[in-house]
């Protein structure tokens, strides 16, 4: 099949399956009569199999690593359970940021709410923000 034709089967764009191609996580072959790159029924596979990976946070250099050790018949699964691991801490730090920030937001803008509007001069553009960084305020 063509990358148009496996892009419409697996709902991927063209472009992301090009990139695939020179990443080397799809290898398909060329096709001897016009050398056009031709999808087997194993690519498609290993792009659902890519699909499905980055859904669940997996990066391309890591499904590269599980292709290799299935390649190299080793299971890749302790090596998956790892980066697994890896991610889920790495998405609960950052969902633990991004919940500081908003408790922040949510402070400052409580404040906010009784300030009053000023127009910008040569010295200040926003006095609510500026406000803000000189009062170190909401770290409470």
């Amino acid at each position: 099949m063509t990358v148009s034709e496996l892009a419409k089967r697996t709902g991927v764009t063209a472009d992301t399956i090009r990139h695939y191609v020179r990443t080397g996580l799809l290898e398909p072959k060329r096709d001897p009569n016009n050398g056009y790159k031709r999808f087997s029924a194993t690519d498609e596979h290993r792009l659902n199999f890519i699909i499905q990976a980055k859904s669940l946070g997996f990066s391309l250099p890591d499904i590269q690593t599980i292709f290799d050790q299935a390649g190299h018949g080793e299971s890749p699964c302790p090596q998956v359970r790892e980066i697994m691991t890896q991610r889920m801490q790495e998405v609960a730090d950052k969902l633990a940021q991004m919940q500081q920030t908003y408790d922040t937001m949510q402070k400052t803008m409580k404040r906010w709410e009784t300030q009053p509007n000023c127009i910008p001069t040569g010295d200040h553009i926003c006095h609510l923000i500026e406000g803000f960084s000189e009062e170190g305020c909401c770290h409470e």
